[in-house]
């Protein structure tokens, strides 16, 4: 069909042609089996494999051991310094020095004099010593145990900036090693071992480490100046702030907020106990020198010094117990309550304060301390001092048996007294077996250009000895001599030629000074308890003594003394017991009532109980 451009179509032109065809293709199916295969379980055919393992071959090659080789350094601390107080300020502190530097050490320190705690060593042999501070049996934690076992020794520590001014004894070292680390301790040392030294060495380690910041030491009324004398001398760049005055003037100085050492007595922490508490202040150390003055537990002394806020308790004491193993019950109060309980067992209490007390003797630590002899010199009392004594005794023993159950302790006490003061003179013709015995001592010592002390415990005896030993200079030393004037007394007894003898009261001399210079010691009378005794006895035989010790101890035989001396032995033995770790069973070693009465064979009354007296 064909038809011109622009033409219209139409149907009649023409009829359209269609052609078919069929597309379907043949397909022809044949089974495979492949579905069947796909859902058939598969045919699992085991077979048995006969094998036979061998064993391996081993080589064994010999090691020698070969010990590795460790190389040390050491290096110098940085020169570090706690910085003064204000000169001007009005703290009594002692003069600041500064400290001195590693570039500044030219070889060891200067051995310069003797020192009263601590005389110079041989430096070549104090070296190759090494002291290492052991952590307490308290600290459980690794990590706190290595930070002290990996402590440098002692030795390296102090050097350098930190010198002493006299090498200080091994056991020193120990001393100092064993206060370091702990927050309870008790250092126990026998008197003139230099326990003040090791201390203020102790607090001189920590204040450089950080350890601590704030300070207070406590202790009887006339060391305090002896505490600020060693300060100065083994701790100079400390500032000491020492408190006294007027109430205005302490209420200052407990609320200094930089003071880094505080120095106050027993008597003023009693009385400033509400001031101590209104600061609210906690100290990083408080230490006791004398610690026994808080052996009642439930004294005034002993709860305001207890009061006070601290992070570590030390207590500094030659003589732990005077009297009964309850006077150690009391300084724990202090240094760590509840450890101790009143009626403990002596071997019980020796268990338990093991890892808190250190206590050395003389005889165990220095090989070459001069020796102490004593003697017991037994007088007989003259006819007519004798014929009061007696008569003293039967009036007093009558009066006591008239008194019935009304009688107490003190009565008894009070004879006791009369009696011992008898012994020493009589009150009627002032007669003296003792004081003949004393001249005729002195006569020597004073002819040889010696020196001696003489204690008793009334200061009207001192008086009476003064007047009557007037060729031999003597000088007194006791509760009535004010404390301004003691020091001097003190120097005049160590360079006047002509003071051979100086009278000395147990309780004003007994504790806390230097003698070792004087080479008698006599014991007038005797004291109660054997450990004041040994303390009297230090202020002579202790580190640095030229020579031998010689103890005179007095005895009125057939009277009150010989008795008395029997309780002074039996409480020594009390002692040993807690510290000496002996073996046999302990003893009850306290003065009960019934000894005391015991002493005049009275009866003890009904409604007294036997308890320590």
């Amino acid at each position: 069909m064909t038809f011109s451009p622009g033409e219209p179509w139409s149907p009649q032109h023409d009829t359209p042609r269609v052609r078919s065809f069929d597309p379907t293709i043949a397909v022809e199916l044949f089974p495979s089996g492949l579905q069947s295969a796909l859902i058939r379980s598969p045919k699992i055919e085991l077979q048995p494999l006969d094998w036979q393992p061998t064993a391996p071959g081993v080589v064994s090659l010999p090691l020698a051991a070969r010990t590795p080789q460790v190389s040390s350094y050491y290096f110098e601390a940085p020169a570090m310094e706690i910085a003064p107080t204000d000169s001007g300020s009005p703290n009594n502190g002692t003069a600041a020095a500064p400290v001195p530097r590693a570039s500044d050490a030219d070889g060891p320190p200067s051995l310069g004099p003797q020192s009263p705690d601590s005389p110079s060593l041989d430096f070549s042999s104090a070296r190759r010593a090494k002291t290492r501070i052991a952590p307490p049996d308290d600290i459980v934690k690794l990590e706190d145990r290595l930070f002290y076992v990996l402590q440098p020794a002692l030795e390296s520590l102090l050097g350098g900036p930190l010198s002493l001014p006299f090498h200080p004894f091994p056991y020193q070292f120990e001393g100092i090693a064993f206060l370091y680390p702990r927050h309870a301790a008790v250092l126990a040392d026998e008197m003139g071992l230099g326990k003040t030294m090791q201390a203020i060495t102790t607090v001189r380690l920590l204040l450089h480490a950080g350890e601590l910041r704030r300070v207070l030491l406590i202790c009887p009324k006339p060391l305090v100046t002896n505490w600020q004398r060693e300060f100065k001398l083994w701790a100079p760049e400390i500032p000491l702030t020492t408190v006294e005055g007027d109430q205005t003037r302490r209420r200052w100085q407990w609320n200094q907020a930089d003071a880094v050492v505080t120095i106050a007595n027993y008597e003023l922490v009693n009385r400033d106990e509400r001031l101590i508490a209104e600061t609210q202040r906690s100290y990083d150390l408080v230490m006791l020198d004398e610690s026994q003055r808080i052996k009642n537990a439930g004294g005034t002394t002993s709860q305001a010094v207890c009061g006070i806020r601290r992070r570590r308790s030390w207590a500094l004491t030659g003589t732990p117990v005077e009297n009964s193993a309850d006077d150690l019950v009391g300084i724990f109060e202090f240094v760590s309550p509840g450890l101790l309980s009143p009626g403990m067992r002596p071997r019980r209490i020796a268990q338990a304060v093991s890892d808190h007390v250190l206590r050395r003797t003389k005889d165990t630590v220095l090989e070459d301390l001069p020796p102490k002899m004593i003697r017991d010199t037994e007088l007989r009392l003259t006819a007519e001092q004798f014929a009061t004594y007696q008569q003293a005794e039967d009036e007093g023993v009558i009066r006591l048996s008239e008194m019935g159950d009304s009688i107490s302790v003190q009565h008894v006490f009070q004879l006791v007294l009369r009696l011992k003061q008898i012994c020493n003179f009589d009150p009627a013709t002032g007669e003296s077996a003792k004081l003949e015995q004393l001249q005729a001592d002195l006569e020597e010592i004073a002819r040889s250009g010696k020196k001696a002390i003489v204690f008793s415990q009334w200061v009207e005896t001192l008086t009476r000895l003064a007047k009557r030993l007037k060729r031999f200079g003597p000088l007194e030393y006791h509760g009535r001599i004010p404390s301004s004037r003691r020091d001097g007394v003190i120097e005049q007894f160590r360079n006047d030629p002509k003071s051979h003898v100086i009278l000395m009261s147990y309780g004003a001399g007994g504790v806390g000074l230097n003698l070792q210079f004087s080479e008698y010691v006599f014991l007038f009378d005797r004291w109660w308890n054997p450990a004041v005794e040994d303390q009297a006895i230090a202020r002579a035989h202790r580190v640095g003594a030229a020579g031998a010790v010689t103890v005179s101890r007095y005895l009125a035989v057939n009277t009150i003394e010989e008795r008395i001396n029997q309780i002074l032995e039996e409480k020594r033995e009390l002692f040993d017991t807690i510290f000496a770790n002996g073996n046999d069973s302990p003893r009850d070693m306290g003065l009960s009532q019934k000894e005391i009465f015991g002493l005049f064979n009275l009866d003890l009354p009904r409604r007294a109980s036997d308890r320590a007296a």
